[in-house]
């Protein structure tokens, strides 16, 4: 192999973008959108900074615009801004929040001045950052129980969404004092092919479509990843009506599992992570339809059609990681989002080739558990943060290409093992429980006369039941669920 042949091998990146660049043909960003997606970078990744501020597990790191500046908030309830190549604090201040700092966000076109932020205590604030270097906050919203996650409108300086496990969106506009309740998410109940209102799928994650801001995606406590036209949800409807345009789900998750987090990537492709299961990736014309169960039976018909399946190729996944002690995220990767991330249990970050699944890094990221990831705006650069006070921000600085450790195998062989223990354990929820009574009700019947006027009474209480089920599991949560070190 000649000189030449063994430099490309080495850094798998065309030697001729570099000469276009040279020589005026190739412009520094698109240089930069084109090398520094090369897979040599994301295996030189290697700990650049390690940032030490918080007194309590780092709940979310996010990237100002330009990315010179990291917000970070924790469990201390402290926002704090970073200069991360720098590795000092510009700012810190307390967030307002009554509980753990989940996520926290500069808005773009704001000089880095303006921060929203959601909370376990329900609140979405919003700080402002004064000339003077102290900054006012304000209470923007509350949800019932935890709000896990915001998206802010890309390129607005005003306009965002919020989440909760109330199972309820909202709409903010930070030139008003107050948000828009857009709807609360609903999901089926058996043997039903629409939503239904006592049967709530409380939300930990949402993210707007970047090429088309119309559209926005959530993820919770059902197998469903649900896309949302804002177009036509009817902020005036006093119900609130619960109309999703498209639905995501591997079908054989359907009725199983729950989601942690969605992503979105430059060319639309849905990125959805389960808890306890793996990671999968839709292109845009994989949905299910505004109707998934009547898809479904579709499907079930045509189940024994090889030549239907071979027309209907599945979404990528991605296996290795375990994500089940957090609510974890996931996110895409890459100037062209040419990867797929991920934190993990076992304490690793888990960085896949999006096409094809292929595993290229394996990060030690955490003492114990892995749970954001953040993406630098336009450079191969990652921060993360878990369950550890410090927030380590990862650059392709390596001398030599990283190989995979030693022990992959092993910790992806642990990681599958646990999962499937658990799988066969298969938890009791309060929607599961409520499923099997009315089931057990309706099948012992055996008053003939009055089966209609006792169905009808029946699914009247219910309705009730479900409604009050759900109100006291959104006001216990805190109680529910005693995980203090989470991520939306």
């Amino acid at each position: 192999m000649g000189l030449h042949q063994q430099q490309q091998q080495l850094y798998r990146c065309p030697f001729n973008e570099h000469w276009r660049r040279q020589i005026g043909q190739l412009s520094p960003c698109a240089f930069m959108r084109t090398i520094g997606g090369c897979e040599d970078l994301i295996q030189r990744l290697f700990l650049d900074a390690n940032l030490d501020g918080h007194d309590g597990c780092v709940n979310t790191v996010h990237f100002n615009p330009s990315g010179e500046l990291l917000v970070s908030g924790s469990d201390d309830r402290k926002i704090v801004f970073w200069d991360w190549s720098a590795q000092v604090q510009k700012l810190s201040y307390n967030s307002g929040h009554d509980n753990n700092v989940f996520q926290a966000k500069i808005m773009p076109f704001s000089n880095d001045h303006s921060v929203v932020s959601c909370a376990a205590d329900g609140q979405i604030r919003h700080g402002q950052v004064l000339g003077s270097g102290s900054v006012e906050t304000r209470r923007l919203g509350k949800h019932k129980g935890r709000a896990h996650k915001l998206s802010i409108e890309p390129a607005s300086p005003h306009r965002f969404l919020s989440c909760g496990e109330d199972g309820v969106v909202n709409q903010f506009d930070l030139r008003e004092d107050k948000g828009t309740r857009l709807f609360v998410c609903h999901g089926f109940h058996l043997g039903s092919s629409k939503p239904s209102h006592g049967s709530l799928v409380r939300l930990n994650s949402i993210v707007i479509n970047p090429r088309n801001t119309n559209y926005f995606s959530v993820g919770g406590s059902d197998e469903f990843a649900r896309v949302y036209d804002i177009r036509r949800v009817n902020v005036n409807a006093s119900s609130s009506e619960d109309q999703p345009v498209d639905f995501f789900t591997p079908k054989h998750l359907l009725g199983q599992v729950h989601i942690t987090c969605v992503a979105y990537s430059h060319q639309e492709e849905l990125l959805v992570s389960y808890n306890d299961e793996l990671i999968y990736s839709f292109d845009k014309d994989m949905g299910l339809g505004p109707n998934p169960k009547e898809r479904q039976h579709t499907d079930d018909m045509k189940g024994n059609d090889i030549d239907s399946q071979q027309d209907c190729p599945g979404p990528q996944v991605f296996e290795g990681h375990r994500n089940a002690q957090t609510v974890k995220g996931v996110n895409y990767f890459g100037p062209n989002t040419e990867y797929v991330v991920s934190g993990s249990d076992c304490g690793r970050i888990f960085i896949w080739k999006k096409k094809g699944g292929k595993l290229l890094a394996l990060l030690k990221g955490d003492s114990q558990v892995v749970n954001c990831l953040e993406p630098h705006p336009y450079a191969t650069i990652l921060a993360t943060s878990g369950i550890d006070r410090t927030i380590k921000v990862w650059a392709p600085t390596a001398p030599e290409l990283l190989p995979l450790p030693c022990d992959v195998n092993m910790i992806m062989e642990e990681n599958h093992r646990r999962r499937q223990d658990r799988s066969h354990n298969i938890p009791l929820t309060p929607d599961l429980i409520m499923h099997v009574l009315r089931f057990q009700r309706r099948h012992t019947r055996t008053d003939s006369e009055n089966q209609y006027t006792q169905m009808s009474d029946d699914n009247d209480d219910d309705d009730m039941e479900c409604d009050s089920a759900d109100e006291e599991s959104v006001d216990d949560v805190d109680t529910a669920n005693s995980r203090e070190c989470t991520i939306s």
